[in-house]
């Protein structure tokens, strides 16, 4: 590695399940993109690569091509299945259903078990529709939410650029199937995040944040297709005529 800088038994799980499921994963994100994530909307292709002293160049060189390669989509359509071993519980939770990305909308994040509930998140609201089609108020995205959407998409989209001021980064592989460890270098981000582990090929295959106090929340990807349209259904959650 070259271094470049189950079922639910209770109506209490389920509860906790709802609490957890894609807000363990917002907030996790939200800690990492309020301490500094930079807008989203660069095009990877201009990814920075860190100095000569931070990595090799054979490093910078497979940086580069992840998220040349990552960037190519302009979205993505792809199922997950997230789980999540939290230390308040015994057993760890798992989620699973679909997500949407799309450059210049947002995400769409369905989940389909062991509940259904669907996210819509983009740079100025987001929506939340429950399993009866009941939509709540959008709300501004404002301060870690508004960070969670860039985050994300930019993790999706293959910029990369803005990990380099938080994070040494360690990537090995080739670009068929690379592994990327991001480990904190700010001492307020570390506060919350010990680490981020993404693998993939030419789609982002796999996404694990490892929390500081040891909960931690792995999202496994798979059936990725590029997005080159989206279906009438997707439009109208993302709110476009």
């Amino acid at each position: 590695m070259t271094a470049i800088r189950q079922p639910v038994a209770s109506r209490g799980v389920l509860r906790a399940m709802r609490v957890t499921g894609a807000a363990c994963l917002m907030c996790a994100l939200a800690a990492v993109g309020a301490l500094g994530w930079k807008s989203a909307m660069a095009a990877a292709a201009s990814t920075a690569l860190p100095s000569a002293a931070a990595a090799s160049s054979a490093g910078a060189a497979l940086v580069a091509r992840i998220a040349g390669q990552l960037a190519e989509k302009g979205g993505v359509r792809t199922h997950f299945r997230q789980t999540q071993t939290l230390a308040a519980l015994s057993s760890p939770l798992v989620s699973t259903g679909a997500l949407v990305f799309e450059r210049d909308r947002g995400v769409i994040w369905r989940i389909d078990t062991p509940y259904r509930v669907t996210y819509v998140i983009g740079d100025t609201s987001v929506k939340k529709i429950d399993a009866e089609e009941h939509s709540s108020t959008s709300a501004p995205a404002r301060g870690s939410m508004a960070q969670v959407s860039r985050m994300m998409r930019a993790l999706l989209g293959g910029d990369l650029s803005a990990l380099y001021s938080q994070f040494d980064v360690a990537a090995s592989g080739t670009p068929a199937r690379w592994r990327l460890r991001l480990t904190p270098n700010q001492p307020q981000l570390a506060q919350f995040v010990k680490a981020l582990r993404m693998e993939g090929d030419a789609y982002l295959q796999m996404l694990e944040v490892i929390g500081a106090n040891g909960d931690t929340t792995r999202i496994e990807f798979s059936g990725s297709e590029p997005v080159d349209a989206l279906t009438p259904a997707e439009r109208a959650l993302f709110g476009a005529r």
